[in-house]
């Protein structure tokens, strides 16, 4: 399995998560936002007057990683610990109106509900006021039956104790669900053989007491909570740096963000916690875990409030993910030939092939496939809409040779898209100098334009299987009714 999330990876996992159970433990609130407008400062201290308008309730902490589950498709299994009072019963309200939460929290006599109130106004938090209650801690929880991977919230309110820890293990013994936790504290230890740990970057420098402001000093904190703890793991989440894995005997892998504005970063850690548990009960690997959560994460801290994220929204990030990448593969010969000089100064093998590319189809799309497989880099070469027309006729090209572009950069296989006039890519393959020369098995190795040059430099010339009944002629005859 690929561990590079694409569109089509993405939406794969996406039809694969719907329906998993997640177990989410940890510490549970009742978030409140009380929205309002500030005019004038008080008259009795230097402090702005707030005029309410509304107010904003709904599950904080775990659960607003079961609020993340739910909306992604999966079903979240809520064991944590409230008080019956006020704000216990609208807690329970709450969790009873999402349906794909099944409540299984504890409400032990004289225990409190935590409460944490933000008051906004402008876009911008002025306040907050935290209502704690008195730590309460249980042994273990319902919510680890039948669930395919135990998530961990630990707010260092009291619910994540040993005992739990220790309970949580035991279970995941047994069904084989993977533990991620989202710890606090310095004692990163006490969490013990978990599958992975998941802090932000203040919280790794704090249990290491390490600097984390590059990439270096990041896997060097990394392999010291390593040596320190016993989890399998690490997943440091980096803000608008994105995040970084740690697995022991392995190379630090740093993925890179993928926010595109950030308006409020309340429960961005809830939301990528969620998405690592909901790809790991998936089958996904920890790379695409990792890559799936930064996507997540990148959408909710664009949203107000604690706020959650929806499959329809990540596939509308990824897609314009895909179209800004496409976009910069385009690259003029002069930038191209700087960059292919780097590539092979690198030690990497550079495929070319060019055509028309006028309809993209399925056989044009394993054709580039194959030839990416041959080589470390695939640039494509498009003949202009002046050349295709010389080539095809009138009426071509259907689409121009920026949108030929752009779509054909939007393939993972294709690394860059350059385009030239002549009547052959000759002077390209010159400039250019590729390791592989990739044309169809319509060819034969004569019939190759640059072959021979191609070869004079230590190069090899490779024919690529085409699909049979796929062609941009034949597309065109079936839209049209008529023979070209």
């Amino acid at each position: 399995m690929s561990d590079t999330l694409d569109l089509g990876a993405l939406q794969s996992l996406l039809e694969r998560v719907r329906g998993l159970k997640i177990a989410c433990v940890g510490d549970l609130m009742l978030d409140r936002y009380v929205y309002g407008e500030v005019s004038r400062i008080s008259p009795e201290a230097p402090i702005p007057v707030l005029r309410a308008s509304r107010t904003v309730a709904m599950p904080g902490g775990v659960g607003n990683v079961a609020r993340n589950i739910a909306a992604l498709g999966g079903v979240a299994r809520l064991g944590a610990v409230i008080g019956d009072d006020v704000a216990g019963a609208e807690l329970t309200a709450l969790i009873a109106a999402e349906p794909h939460i099944e409540d299984v929290v504890a409400r032990p006599a004289g225990a409190s509900t935590i409460v944490k109130t933000r008051f906004v106004s402008g876009g911008q938090q002025l306040l907050r006021l935290d209502d704690e209650a008195t730590p309460t801690a249980i042994q273990d929880s319902d919510a680890f039956a039948d669930a395919s991977v135990y998530l961990l919230s630990d707010y260092a309110k009291g619910v994540v104790s040993d005992a739990l820890l220790t309970s949580a293990l035991n279970a995941a013994k047994t069904s084989g669900a993977p533990v991620v936790v989202d710890p606090k504290g310095r004692d990163f230890a006490r969490y013990g053989a978990v599958d992975v740990i998941k802090p932000n970057a203040s919280e790794l420098a704090g249990a290491t007491g390490l600097p984390v402001g590059t990439d270096a000093e990041v896997e060097t904190a990394l392999a010291a909570l390593l040596a320190a703890t016993t989890a399998k793991a690490i997943i440091v989440t980096r803000a608008g740096k994105g995040m970084s894995l740690a697995r022991r005997g392995e190379p630090v892998k740093h993925f890179p963000g993928r926010a595109r504005e950030v308006f409020d970063v309340s429960g961005a850690g809830d939301t990528g916690l969620a998405a690592i548990g909901l790809a790991l009960g998936a089958g996904a690997s920890l790379e695409m875990a990792v890559e799936f959560a930064i996507l997540a994460s990148g959408v909710v801290v664009g949203k107000a409030g604690t706020a959650v994220v929806t499959p329809a929204e990540l596939v509308e990030a990824e897609l314009s993910q895909h179209a800004t990448a496409a976009v910069s593969k385009v690259t003029p010969i002069d930038e191209l030939a700087v960059e292919v000089e780097g590539w092979r100064r690198q030690g990497l093998k550079v495929g070319f092939t060019n055509g028309c590319f006028d309809i993209l189809h399925r056989g044009h799309v394993a054709y580039l496939a194959q030839a990416r497989s041959w080589c470390d880099r695939l640039v494509v070469a498009l003949n202009t809409d002046a050349s295709v027309k010389r080539l095809k006729g009138e009426g071509r090209p259907v689409n121009d040779l920026d949108s030929r572009a752009v779509v054909i950069g939007g393939l993972a296989s294709v690394d860059r898209v350059t385009s030239f006039d002549d009547p052959t890519p000759i002077a390209l393959i010159e400039r250019l100098r590729p390791d592989v020369l990739i044309k169809g098995s319509d060819y034969t190795r004569e019939g190759v334009v640059g072959g021979d040059l191609v070869e004079s430099w230590g190069g090899e010339v490779k024919l690529a299987d085409f699909k049979d009944g796929y062609s941009t002629t034949r597309t065109i005859e079936k839209m049209t009714g008529s023979t070209l």
